[in-house]
């Protein structure tokens, strides 16, 4: 498996289009990102500017997320909330602008969090339906759209792979795949090794963390390589993105994955 870094959570010491730089220097050849503005059309000087963040570092981008809210402020994405809704059909053009400019294929749509002026089917249909423009959009250019179970968040309502393969099935697009995090089905107590196989050949994206504590493997009690392992079986063989929280600077936050297994040539 090839591992790249979520600049959106390490390197967080640094200004965000100095990341890409400094995970090259650490040894990677690709990296990943949460929406990096906190609207959903950013102006096109800022989205040239972290193009060129990205290109002249020398790494590839491999992992996109839609515009998902005030991260900070408690949202997980607009994919099923009625009252933004438009918001997020109006950055789904701008995101996969972006994967088309970069390279990147992926992009991970936060599905929200319930409402309280909304019923549990109502967000579903909608959510549904945004996910199937959003995956219209990416197949123009051969891109994922994925769908993740989150933990941490008391109303998002997709906490195991079970749950996000549900919404998926709603949605009826084949390019739409499970963000399989490691880190949040452990931590909200999915079965992971249940789940790993449970979700063959729809596996999009990977991502990892050790549990408790959101870390680097080797600092929790999750078997991390057990887990890679068993993905693996399963016939996923594309990125595993590294999201967590160093307990140290974030340039030796990696001390667990030897150089070698960072570059992805």
């Amino acid at each position: 498996m090839r591992f790249e870094v979520n600049l959106s959570i390490l390197f967080t010491e640094l200004p965000l289009l100095e990341r890409p730089a400094a995970a090259k220097q650490a040894g990677f050849d690709a990296v990943e990102f949460w929406w990096p503005w906190a609207v959903a059309v950013p102006s096109d000087a800022e989205i040239d500017r972290f193009a060129s963040a990205v290109t002249e570092a020398g790494v590839q981008l491999v992992g996109l997320n839609f515009f998902a809210g005030d991260m900070a402020g408690g949202d997980r994405g607009l994919v099923s909330w009625p009252a933004r809704s438009a918001e997020f059909r109006d950055n789904i053009d701008v995101t996969v602008g972006i994967g088309e400019r970069l390279g990147c294929r992926a992009f991970n749509a936060l599905y929200g969090n319930r409402t309280d002026d909304s019923t549990l089917e109502e967000q579903a249909a909608l959510a549904a339906e945004n996910l199937a423009l959003a995956a219209g959009a990416a197949r123009r250019i051969g891109g994922i759209v994925l769908v993740e179970p989150v933990s941490g968040a008391p109303r998002y309502p997709l906490l195991t792979a079970a749950d996000a393969l549900a919404a998926i099935d709603r949605a009826g697009e084949e390019n739409i795949g499970l963000l399989l995090d490691v880190y949040h089905l452990a931590v909200n107590g999915d079965d992971v090794d249940a789940a790993i196989d449970a979700s063959a050949g729809r596996i999009g994206h990977v991502q990892i963390a050790d549990a408790p504590g959101r870390n680097e493997p080797g600092t929790g009690k999750l078997d991390i390589d057990h887990y890679l392992q068993r993905i693996a079986a399963t016939g996923y063989d594309g990125w595993v993105g590294l999201e967590y929280k160093p307990t140290a600077a974030s340039a030796d936050a990696f001390d667990w994955l030897p150089r070698a297994r960072r570059a992805s040539r």
